[in-house]
């Protein structure tokens, strides 16, 4: 699953390096504007609906944080 979201994010910002970050958004990878991007897109992607309650930073700063909780919403790849 790290590689196709690899991908998803490499689209929202090509430039950034995720792999060599444990924390995208305090490594300034993303940003709240990427954050609501990259929620529509995984919610299209996976057919979910990601609760406002779980779009938070702490959810979305790193590979594992993802997968966790995408996991959450019954997504496994």
């Amino acid at each position: 699953m790290t590689q196709s979201l690899r991908r998803l994010l490499t689209e929202i910002r090509p430039e950034a390096e995720f792999d060599r970050s444990t924390d995208f958004f305090g490594d300034g990878l993303l940003d709240s504007f990427d954050l609501m991007t990259f929620v529509s897109t995984l919610d299209k992607k996976y057919a979910i609906s990601i609760e406002g309650t779980d779009i938070v930073p702490e959810h979305f700063c790193s590979f594992d944080a993802i997968q966790s909780l995408l996991t959450k919403y019954g997504v496994a790849e």
